[in-house]
């Protein structure tokens, strides 16, 4: 049987996937095992409400009280479960997925995502079947529901202390911001017009069956048209929980989580605030990044593929900074959890202090070309056995030497493998991507 938590907590299609017996269940599951009092946030998508009310109830039914924050960032929620002094949160939301996909991630008390260990006792309680009838809670031992009423304000209040309390402010910037129909439509033009800048919008609608859907930090061909229409200064874009950030600068430059997290660590760094000197990422990371640290002094450590793995090396190791080259990245002085709008401001904060616009400052990084390919409908188990597929592993690291990398694995939120070739010439990179790419597609098809 599939583990039911990915690197992401519990993520499928809802109603068919994710049901709502599931959410019931993952309710009871944060009362027993995190505390009475959890605050629930979701994104957009069309299936938040049932799958919160469903929650609610689970945690209700355990005697627990739910508190209701509506449409908010992931990164919002991490934030309240501190500030409210809760046992635990939940977000409701498949962050960059499709509209039909949901998921429900957990934070303890600290506002940290859930331990592996954890988890798997959570799953274990999930699968036999939750708290029995006879266990349950009756007359006035049964949970509420409370509204949070100020739940947005609360969390753009904090971003936008953590910029003004450094003397920094955003007036005269213009700025193009795509909210993917997401949760940030909610919250991110709010404090960047509170930061001082003009912002011009778009998606920051929905109707639940938008979300992410052509926009947003997994496509930006919107924000760069928004771009050229507005003469904007900079761009970002958000994915739909926004715990992700897409930069684009003035002259058409896309600007990833590698540079984002490049820019933001030296410029720690220089103001004496990188605790250890040092900054975590994934083996996913561009060779540039690697090379960009190396040449400011800064040590870094890398992990597997996702942001709880990144946190956890952050955590073990004192680091306040990580990330992933998607636009995943964690200022653990400000937050516990990815923060799409805290980072986008935090960046152009260390723009400003720098005199430099954003495609200049994110010059401090050299790409190396880099191509990614997914392949679908594949036997993602079978990526590490395979012998065919290993060897032509072998044979492209033998070609590639000290020059580049190939890098293949399953991904832990979606049914495909993810086949990586870093070359310092880009054409050998997509050669070799796409020879790699039919080699699995052959040997491991479904």
């Amino acid at each position: 049987m599939a583990r039911l938590f990915g690197t992401d907590g519990v993520r499928g299609i809802a109603n068919t996937e994710l049901t709502c017996g599931m959410a019931f269940k993952l309710g009871q599951a944060a009362v027993v095992f995190l505390g009475k009092t959890i605050v629930i946030g979701k994104d957009t998508r069309l299936s938040g409400d049932m799958l919160e009310s469903a929650l609610a109830s689970g945690i209700m039914s355990m005697g627990g009280t739910a508190l209701l924050a509506g449409i908010i960032p992931t990164p919002g929620i991490a934030f309240l479960t501190r500030e409210l002094r809760c046992d635990g949160g939940v977000v409701i939301s498949a962050s960059h997925n499709p509209p039909a996909y949901n998921g429900i991630k957990l934070f303890n008390a600290q506002g940290f995502k859930l331990v592996d260990a954890l988890e798997d006792e959570i799953e274990s309680f999930v699968e036999a079947g939750g708290t029995q009838i006879q266990d349950l809670p009756s007359g006035d031992a049964v949970g509420v529901i409370v509204p949070v009423e100020n739940a947005g304000e609360l969390y753009i209040d904090q971003v936008v202390q953590s910029v003004t309390s450094q003397g920094i402010r955003f007036d005269g910037l213009h700025i193009a911001l795509d909210t993917a129909h997401g949760a940030a439509s909610t919250t991110s033009e709010a404090a960047l017009v509170r930061l001082g800048a003009k912002v011009t919008v778009i998606n920051d609608d929905f109707t639940g069956t938008d979300i992410n859907v052509d926009c947003g930090s997994t496509n930006l061909k919107q924000l760069h048209s928004l771009m050229a229409k507005t003469g904007a200064d900079v761009g970002i874009a958000h994915d739909g929980d926004a715990d992700r950030v897409m930069i684009i600068g003035a002259n058409g430059k896309e600007i990833d989580g590698d540079m984002l997290e490049t820019v933001c660590a030296i410029d720690l760094k220089e103001r004496g605030k990188l605790a250890g000197n040092l900054a975590v990422s994934t083996v996913m990371c561009n060779l540039g990044f690697v090379h960009a640290m190396k040449n400011a002094g800064i040590e870094i450590v890398q992990t597997q593929v996702g942001d709880r793995y990144v946190l956890e090396a952050m955590v073990e190791k004192g680091a306040v900074i990580g990330g992933e080259q998607s636009g995943h990245l964690i200022l653990l002085d400000h937050n516990t959890t990815g923060d799409g709008l805290l980072v986008a401001c935090h960046f152009l904060a260390a723009c400003k202090r720098m005199g430099k616009t954003a495609e200049e400052a994110a010059k401090i990084m050299t790409c190396v070309p880099q191509v990614l390919i997914n392949v679908k409908d594949v036997d993602k188990a079978a990526v590490a056995t395979n012998e065919k597929v290993l060897a032509a592993i072998s044979a492209a690291n033998e070609e590639l030497g000290e020059n580049g990398r190939v890098l293949i694995r399953p991904s832990g939120t979606e049914p495909l493998i993810r086949v990586m070739v870093e070359a310092l010439d880009s054409d050998a990179a997509l050669r070799i991507a796409e020879q790699l790419a039919g080699i699995v597609k052959i040997e491991l098809s479904l």
